[in-house]
């Protein structure tokens, strides 16, 4: 057996994700207050982060700290405080970008191990070594660092540890250095508020002599009588072309990193932590994702000359993705690194809910999505062996309105549930006839996931089967040829399907611009409420909270009723 040197490394956005990576096989865990750590949805407290930590070291498991933003005026007091309740904590590790922040923990807590983060765009040796001689104890790697890239810096750099993604979400700028976010909708991509805006979609629109401005529709019949180019002021005469669907394109939507299929080789050249990115995703992607590179790796380390990633691949379609691919892993993009056609993530499977308790009579699944009778819900042991399948044709809610188990309360037998609820199914032991019990129970503890099959529409299946197609002539290398047959045929069919369902699609209202895209919740990285005087008490009430804490909700309408008046 071949001694595994690489440590798994999950997301944990709140307390919930956290246990359950350590449950499915996360050797670390990075995580962080919403208002410090490029994250303003997280939702841990400093008492919170108190809490997972000590449950993580009391199971042998690590914490790194997410510190990673770059810094404005407004964010330089928080440090001392965050720094001295750091140093109590004793985490494993505290992830940083600004070079500023980076010296002031070294200063004031000079027992906490520094790892610099991806924001800080560590692409070569040098770079390497100049944070290595800064202090650092470990660097996580830029994106765009090629595999090629990565063993010179293990070969030059041995006495620091790497760290390198292998999944997640992709973003299109340099390192995640985005500025889009902030000219587009007032939102700090670099302060944990990125508004994803290179996920939007967009339209070409022609303007007229009188100043009207008019949607340009192409039809059959006019589809052929021009075309759209692009000409660059410093390339005077080259003209490139620019093509524009029916509907909105997606110029700017990469596909998700997925470096399952090369994870061998990560492995063999013992990178010391394997990224998952994540912090804002479900406790179902925690779960399948951490359960499918932590089967992975000990199979690998079992009989590394055979290691086949297919049913590992398989089982990350189950979890929504926009499609995968392996980025920077070759040195550059391929054509089938981005997804033109359609932003939406999509997996075949969807999150049921959770194991919240067992006796020893039933397990009690905590809903997280709409059941119907007749589901087929698979249990996702956390031992990642075979899965157990049950189809249900009712279901026993046994939770009071707070969502609380009453086991003298007889429970609402019906044939439907909705999740919004709060309810609670009783699962009988006995419904799982051609199970030995003993080891089902043993297999199945609290945290304990569960999905369903998700019911997708035609464009969605046609979109899956399009990135199922790219994914393997990706892997395959076979990407010198835009226009296989077969993904040409796929994409013309997501095509089709995507332009009959928008006909019946209606518009909603995108709250993602002006000044009504400001919830008053106190951001980060909300350039509106930070810099518009309609938010100045806002502001005097966020001094006066702790590390990490947000406007309530009360509160934040009240101060979005009096921006809105002004």
């Amino acid at each position: 057996m071949t001694e595994l040197k690489s440590e798994l490394l999950m997301p944990a956005g709140n307390l919930d994700k956290l246990k359950t990576a350590v449950l499915y096989g996360a050797d670390a865990i990075y995580l962080g207050t919403p208002d410090m750590s490029l994250r303003t949805k997280s939702e841990f407290s400093l008492e919170q982060i108190r809490e997972g930590i000590e449950f993580a070291h009391a199971r042998g498991k690590r914490i790194y700290l997410t510190l990673n933003l770059f810094s404005h005026n407004k964010d330089v007091p928080k440090l001392e405080e965050y720094v001295e309740t750091i140093k109590e904590l004793s985490p494993d590790g505290v992830i940083i970008a600004d070079p500023g922040v980076f010296q002031y923990v070294k200063t004031h807590a000079p027992d906490v191990p520094l790892h610099v983060s991806t924001q800080a765009n560590v692409c070569s040796w040098m770079s390497v070594k100049f944070w290595e001689d800064m202090g650092a104890d470990l660097c996580v790697l830029a994106r765009e660092v090629s595999f090629a890239e990565l063993t010179e810096i293990r070969e030059k750099c041995p006495d620091i540890k790497l760290e390198a993604f292998v999944h997640g979400a992709m973003c299109m700028t340099y390192s995640g250095r985005c500025l889009l976010s902030n000219f587009m909708s007032e939102r700090g991509a670099n302060q944990g508020n990125c508004a994803n805006s290179c996920r939007w979609g967009y339209k070409v629109h022609l303007r007229l002599k009188d100043g009207t401005i008019e949607e340009l529709e192409i039809t059959e019949d006019n589809r052929d009588m021009f075309e759209f180019l692009l000409e660059e002021g410093h390339r005077p005469g080259d003209f490139m072309p620019i093509e524009e669907s029916n509907d909105a394109a997606y110029i700017l939507n990469s596909k998700d990193l997925c470096l399952m299929p090369k994870l061998d080789e990560y492995l063999a050249l013992g990178v010391d932590s394997l990224k998952v990115e994540g912090r804002g995703k479900s406790v179902y992607y925690v779960a399948v994702v951490a359960r499918a590179y932590r089967a992975a790796m000990d199979d690998w380390a079992r009989d590394p000359e055979n290691f086949n990633p297919k049913p590992y691949m398989n089982e990350l379609m189950n979890v929504s993705n926009r499609g995968f691919t392996l980025a920077f892993h070759d040195g550059r993009l391929t054509n089938y690194g981005h997804n033109y056609e359609q932003t939406q993530t999509l997996g075949a499977w969807e999150f049921a809910g959770s194991i919240i308790e067992v006796d020893d009579e039933a397990f009690y699944l905590g809903v997280k999505n709409k059941l119907q009778a007749g589901d087929v819900m698979e249990f996702l042991p956390p031992d990642g062996k075979e899965t157990v399948l049950l189809r249900l044709y009712e279901f026993d809610n046994v939770a009071d309105r707070a969502g609380i188990i009453n086991k003298d309360y007889p429970g609402i037998k019906t044939e439907v549930v909705h999740a919004g609820i709060k309810p609670v199914i009783r699962i009988p032991f006995d419904l799982f006839d051609k199970e030995n019990l003993d080891k089902l129970k043993a297999r199945m503890p609290v945290g304990t996931v569960v999905r369903k099959e998700t019911l997708l529409t035609e464009a969605q299946w046609n979109r899956v089967k399009l990135d199922k197609v790219a994914q393997r002539l990706e892997v395959s290398g076979r990407t010198d040829d835009p226009e296989n047959p077969l993904y040409v045929r796929r994409r013309n069919a997501l095509k089709k399907s995507v332009a009959e369902a928008n006909k019946t699609r209606k518009p909603k209202v995108n709250p993602k611009l002006g000044l009504d895209g400001c919830c008053g919740r106190g951001c980060n990285g909300c350039l509106m409420f930070w810099n518009d005087p309609a938010y100045a008490k806002a502001r005097d009430l966020m001094a006066s909270k702790k590390q990490g804490q947000m406007l309530d909700k009360d509160m934040r309408e009240d101060i979005s009723t009096i921006a809105a008046a002004e």
